[in-house]
């Protein structure tokens, strides 16, 4: 019965960040990431793509758990999960997640990030200190020279949060 529940773990670097954890999803983050997306439905539905049926279940959660295996493994994308760090230096509740997608090596060295905070954790400055993490990963570590970042014109906040993160504006897409 165990070999049917083996799902690959993802494995890939630890990002601190000022107050975040960042890390890879695993298998036993389930619940609490099932349960802060559920919380946070109507919150971030308005800028995400349609959310498939069986979004939050267990086995979409182990399939996407299988491709970010072979993201990581292959470099071309390193998701994490964002976590509050307790003042002891521990991981704490799960926040979101911020992935750095569509890396390109060559010429480019360019990558893009995504991210999402949970309705009851935004505000706190927790996405914001991400961002910064995962940049100051991207740029160092990974030695990337470019990342983009999208968000929709009616989604202030998530501009505000980029800028911060030391996103600059370059352009709009016309659609």
């Amino acid at each position: 019965m165990a070999l049917l529940d083996w799902t690959p773990e993802p494995a890939g670097p630890l990002v601190s960040g000022e107050g975040v954890t960042l890390r890879p999803p695993r298998l036993a983050d389930h619940a609490a990431w099932a349960e802060l997306r559920a919380a946070s439905r109507s919150y971030l539905q308005p800028w995400e793509p349609a959310w498939p049926e069986d979004d939050l279940s267990r086995a979409a959660f182990r399939r996407r758990l299988g491709v970010y295996a072979r993201e990581l493994e292959l470099q071309t994308a390193f998701p994490f999960f964002i976590f509050v760090r307790t003042p002891e230096g521990r991981e704490g509740p799960l926040a979101g997640a911020v992935t750095l997608s569509n890396i390109r090596r060559g010429v480019a060295e360019t990558g893009q990030l995504g991210y999402w905070v949970g309705e009851s954790r935004a505000g706190q400055g927790l996405a914001t200190a991400a961002v910064r993490a995962i940049c100051a990963f991207a740029f160092g570590q990974l030695r990337l020279h470019r990342l983009e970042a999208g968000w929709l014109p009616a989604n202030a906040r998530s501009r505000w949060g980029l800028e911060k993160g030391g996103f600059r504006l370059e352009g709009r897409a016309r659609a």
